[in-house]
């Protein structure tokens, strides 16, 4: 699933590509992607251009001025940019076509994706975007509003990690890194996290998704951003994906657990 580090590598690609392009036409091939209306969809986007690409947590804001276009890409979505004459592909579900020719095309084996078109003035109020919590580099990201969260909490912390309402943004790899880096153990409860493993976790976001944004993201399994571009970050993995290799601080061999049906890959002896 794309992460923080990849939605922001997805956001920084498409805004070098699709910028001040007219929308021209719009072709939605799997109706059910579309939160809003599917004929105001349509004709709002029509003849209108992208002035700017934002980004909430995982979420990517499509600026039309007067109105945003939010898309999630969920586990496998894509953007691709192409040719309007190429041939549309078996997956590419949403098409938009520009006045010089391209399309924007979304990709989605899985078809969870979501879009939904809202006016400008009310896309924070749009209970998916209100909801997300602070991101590993906002500022009211504090061990204390951490600690509060955690305190009460008897769910793991893994788990925790990835629940948006609290942290926004992070996923199943960046979570098992910061552990990680962090040593605490991903079974630990919220309610034992301290302060001070609050502190290192903010810390631990912070360091992680910087070098994966440089990095352009992770790409295991079916993660490619748009236009093609892979990321570099999986070489900088210390735990995820390695599973029975040596930890790379104390050579015990890495384990690979389920928490709440989540593969989760942890060292036994950095993380006790």
């Amino acid at each position: 699933m794309p992460e923080i580090a990849e939605v922001e590598t997805v956001r920084n690609t498409l805004k070098q590509r699709i910028l001040h392009k007219k929308i021209v036409n719009v072709e939605i091939l799997y109706p059910k992607m579309i939160e809003s209306d599917i004929k105001d969809f349509k004709n709002i986007l029509i003849g209108r251009e992208f002035i700017d690409i934002g980004r909430i947590g995982k979420w990517l804001i499509f600026d039309l001025n007067d109105y945003c276009l939010l898309s999630h890409l969920r586990m496998e979505g894509k953007y691709f940019l192409k040719n309007k004459d190429e041939k549309i592909e078996k997956h590419e579900h949403i098409i938009i076509t520009f006045n010089d020719g391209s399309d924007l095309r979304y990709h989605d084996t899985r078809k969870f994706g979501r879009m939904n078109l809202v006016k400008k003035e009310d896309y924070l109020n749009v209970e998916a975007i209100k909801k997300q919590g602070y991101e590993p580099f906002s500022e009211k990201l504090t061990p204390e509003y951490l600690l509060n969260k955690f305190k009460n909490k008897q769910l793991p912390i893994k788990t925790l990690l990835l629940d948006q309402t609290i942290i926004s943004g992070l996923g199943n790899i960046y979570a098992d890194e910061v552990l990680f880096a962090s040593r605490i153990n991903p079974l630990k409860k919220g309610s034992d996290i301290t302060k001070e493993d609050c502190a290192n976790i903010i810390e631990s976001s912070k360091k992680i998704i910087k070098k994966a944004i440089e990095m352009g993201g992770t790409t295991i399994k079916s993660y490619t951003s748009s236009l093609g571009v892979t990321g570099r970050f999986q070489a900088y993995l210390q735990v995820h994906k390695r599973e029975n290799e040596p930890c790379l601080v104390c050579g015990s061999l890495i384990k690979r657990i389920k928490v709440n049906g989540r593969s989760t890959y942890f060292c036994p002896k950095c993380q006790k």
